[in-house]
This record gives structure tokens, sequence and C-alpha cells, in this order.
């Protein structure tokens, strides 16, 4: 059984030029593919409002969603590296808020780390958090919970004035003392200057391939998600069409009574004469 990795061997990777594949995942069974696939790290991310649980965007989520879906992850996935998302309003009130949830995911959801949103503007909580040892990830570009900000899910760091501003985040991001950063939805030429800019592990989310690892959501890359699909998104199987197809064939069974079939029920072990007097006794 492999051991989890800790943020160590996230360095080492980085140094000697290994790629981090890494994925969200919200239930056991998903967690449980995952770790045996050979996932290098898994995100239980706020994501989970719109992929699990059917919201528009991540404001919705909550502190206790966040946790109980830590909880299912780290079940299926106990030797994998898991990252817990820190919802909307879980840091922004206040440092010492953000250290208190932090927290919580570390004694209730046995998270290895947690990532808030944000670069120069949170670089107050992240230092918070980090000195309160634990290991933080940052992430910056297209940020989900600051999406109306931004004019909705678009791609950041396009002109150079935009760059200009994510680049002052991920050095501030790293000077706070986060551990890793996530680039999101950003063009690989800024990737590639920021990877090489930073000391520690940079990864991406459709930020091109120059940096140290790459995320995906999973129900995106397995097609299990049908109200969009980001440009940055190699769907590497259709779980919906499957899901789908296997209903309707249910429903169509169902329906012209083809199931169950007689393998699929269970057989009396006494005779039918003894079951028939059974039933002569309630008439």
């Amino acid at each position: 059984m492999a051991r989890r990795k800790t943020i160590l061997d996230f360095m080492k990777m980085k140094e000697e030029g290994e790629k981090v594949a890494w994925i969200t995942a919200y239930d056991f069974p998903t967690a449980s593919f995952a770790e045996q696939a050979g996932m290098d790290m898994i995100l239980v991310g706020d994501s989970l409002g719109m992929v699990v649980k059917g919201y528009k965007g991540t404001i919705p989520v909550t502190m206790d969603d966040c946790i109980a879906h830590c909880q299912d992850v780290r079940r299926g996935a106990p030797n994998v590296f898991c990252v817990g998302d820190m919802p909307f309003g879980s840091y922004q009130c206040s440092t010492d808020k953000a250290v208190e949830n932090a927290v919580r995911f570390l004694k209730e959801a046995d998270m290895d780390s947690i990532k808030l949103e944000g670069g120069v503007r949170v670089a107050d909580k992240i230092k918070a958090i980090s000195e309160a040892g634990i290991v933080v990830f940052g992430h910056i570009g297209l940020t989900p919970q600051s999406s109306g900000q931004l004019g909705g899910f678009k791609a950041q760091g396009m002109t150079v004035d935009s760059a200009r501003d994510l680049i002052k985040d991920a050095i501030a991001v790293e000077e706070a003392g986060a551990r890793a950063l996530l680039l999101e939805a950003v063009p690989p030429e800024l990737t590639e200057y920021i990877t090489g800019k930073l000391e520690i592990p940079v990864y991406s989310i459709g930020a091109g391939l120059p940096c140290d690892g790459q995320l995906l959501i999973c129900g995106d890359m397995l097609g299990m998600f049908q109200a969009f699909t980001p440009k940055f998104v190699k769907k590497y199987a259709n779980v919906a069409e499957v899901e789908i197809n296997a209903f309707k064939e249910y429903v169509k069974d169902v329906k012209e009574s083809k199931f169950p079939e007689d393998e699929h029920v269970y057989h009396i072990k006494d005779s039918m004469e003894d079951f028939q007097k059974l039933f002569k006794e309630f008439e």
C-alpha cells in the first residue's frame, strides 16, 4: 500500500520535474477509485455545490457541507494527501475565524491541508493559518467564489495589467507562507513565469502545461457534470451517457416484465405445498 505523500514530497517532485496529478472528489467511491489509480492528491472542493448539490455556484456551500464530504473522501482514500476547500464566508471575515475553520478541517475531517482563494487580499489569512501549523494551498486566477467581481467564470491574466496583478498575488501567497499555489484559467505563458518565479509548487487547473502538476474536477473529466464543460477540460469518460442508458434499459425491462429474472430472486427452501398451506392459514 502506497505511503501518503507529504508537502515535502511535493517540493521534491517540483525539484525533480515530476508532475503531480490530482482531482476533486466528494464521496467515498470516487476517492477510493482515485487512490487505486495512484492519484497524488485529492481536493475536496467547494465545487461540490455545483457537481453534487446542483447549485449555480459555490457560494451556498457551508463549512458543514465541506466537513461532511471531506470525511467521506478520507474514508475512501486513507493513503492520499487530501486538501479541504475553505468555502465562501469561512475565512473572509477575520483571521481568527479563518484559523478556527482551518483547524476544523484538520481535526474533524482529517485533511492534510486547506485551500483558500485570493492573493494579496487574503495574505493575512494565509499567514495566520500557516503560523498555526497548517499547510495552506493558495488559489488565484479565476476564483469561483469571487466570480461576480470578475464578471463571471472568465479566464484571467490575459492582458499585461491583469497578469501583473496575478504575479503580485502569487508572490504575496508564497511570502505569506502558503506551501503550494493553484492557478486557474490563466494563459500558459503566465503559468510558466509564475512557476519559475516561485519556490513552492505551482499547479494548473486550466492554466496550461508549464507548471508542476494538473488538477481537474472529477465531474468534468468523467463526463458526469452536464451543465457546462470548461474549455480546459479533457473528458476521459462519459459516465453520464453510460448511466442514462443503463437507467433507460432498466425502465424498459421493468415495464416489459423482463426484470427480475430467475437468477435475480431468492428461492424457497420448503416445498410449495407447505407454502400453500401457510397462505391458507391467512385466508
